[in-house]
């Protein structure tokens, strides 16, 4: 059974956004709550504190009929500052205005306009008894309170315009990399297609020079034609599968390294040297897709072919380890900086001029995602070459047997 792997994309990227937005209107509900339990604490504060400016201005009003001292109740009204306050007596008549501001606290028609505004919002004033005397206190809410009330309004705006922002830098970072990954592509597909194609033409240049050619040399000749007609075949199955899970079988690890050298080799430079395992030594098994593996080590292959500029060696050696095969990849090219080891798997990432930056990016969705393995840079020294290592799971001689058992039921 094949996912399709665009499907799979957008569909996640569908819940990271669903997700998103989950966790903003979390933030924004939390953040109401918690801004609502601050608020009722401040206006209880509020309250308690307009009943202390009461008190006092209760407590001035006796003592001034008793012609006693009230400096201690002055202190507590001089030191209330945040509590906008008017005192009127029975008919709503302004006669102080408190923390409205420079040249409002003494205008009366604008405190008498504030007086009816706080009465027909339903506000019920403090009453403050005197001798024969009764006046009464109306207190706003502080600027401090207003201000969080409105702040879950606030942040709202705040969160939503960095989800707006976030949203469009996602999808042009997206749509960029989308098209970097597009050019990536075509040139990628030319560069596989241009060892055989470069193979089949050398291969008719050579017919059509050798008029009187041998038949057995000929007949070598449009055999290697008929490999190179086989990999522009082989070429487009791989592309077919990028985006589907592929299918994998039980290999002779040995055999298929094998192979890729065997084609490689005939297509390189005559001053390059392979050294690859023996095929015929102790098999080792992995579970692999052939068409899909065979593609990372040519690309690993042509890779070092081009970094040795023509000339060098080209090895691979096999290590068993912890139930894993390490296959190590070897060139005596120009090395890779410490620095971009892990840069060099980036779609995009090149050091040639006219490099593609898709090859490797690949290879480590080959290994990685389709073959549970791991592709690495092992080591590297400038001027002195490179080692790529693959690791993957080892098949043990049990499973090798319990696979032909499923096979032949």
């Amino acid at each position: 059974m094949k996912t399709s792997l665009p499907v799979e994309f957008y569909y996640l990227n569908n819940k990271w956004k669903t997700y998103l937005g989950i966790g903003g209107a979390l933030i924004i509900l939390l953040t109401m709550i918690y801004v609502n339990y601050l608020t009722q604490r401040l206006k209880e504060g509020e309250r308690y504190t307009a009943l202390v400016f009461s008190g006092a201005m209760e407590n001035i009003t006796r003592k001034q009929d008793m012609n006693q001292d009230f400096t201690f109740e002055s202190d507590i009204i001089s030191s209330i500052k945040s509590i906008p306050m008017i005192l009127t007596d029975k008919n709503m008549v302004p006669k102080l205005g408190r923390n409205y501001g420079e040249g409002k606290n003494e205008d009366t028609d604008y405190l008498s306009r504030r007086v009816q505004k706080l009465v027909a919002s339903g506000k019920k004033p403090l009453e403050i008894p005197g001798e024969g005397v009764v006046e009464y206190l109306y207190y706003e809410n502080s600027r401090l309170y207003t201000m969080l009330t409105y702040f879950p309004l606030f942040q709202g705006i705040l969160l939503f315009g960095f989800i707006a922002l976030g949203y469009i830098g996602f999808s042009n970072a997206r749509r960029a990399e989308q098209n970097q990954v597009w050019v990536g592509m075509a040139k990628e597909t030319a560069h596989q297609l241009g060892t055989p194609i470069s193979a089949i033409m050398g291969w008719l240049q050579y017919l059509e020079e050798e008029e009187q050619m041998d038949p057995s040399l000929r007949r070598e000749y449009l055999h290697e034609m008929g490999k190179d007609v086989d990999r522009l075949k082989l070429i487009a199955d791989r592309f077919s599968k990028i985006g589907s899970t592929p299918e994998l079988v039980k290999i002779n690890l040995f055999e298929e390294l094998d192979k890729c050298k065997g084609y490689m080799q005939k297509r390189s430079p005559k001053k390059v040297q392979f050294a690859f395992p023996d095929p015929d030594q102790s098999a080792l098994y992995v579970k692999i897709n052939p068409p899909l593996f065979d593609w990372v080590i040519e690309n690993l292959v042509r890779n070092a072919l081009d970094a040795m500029e023509g000339a060098g060696q080209i090895s691979a050696n096999v290590l068993e380890e912890d139930g894993y095969l390490n296959i190590d990849i070897t060139d005596t090219g120009k090395g890779i900086p410490a620095n971009k080891f892990k840069t060099v798997f980036q779609p995009g990432f090149t050091t040639k001029s006219r490099g593609w930056g898709l090859g490797l990016s690949l290879a480590q969705r080959i290994i990685e995602q389709y073959h549970q393995g791991k592709i690495f840079v092992k080591h590297s020294r400038l001027n002195e070459g490179t080692t790529f290592s693959i690791k993957l799971p080892k098949v043990g001689e049990a499973e090798v047997v319990k696979t032909k058992i499923q096979a032949k039921i």
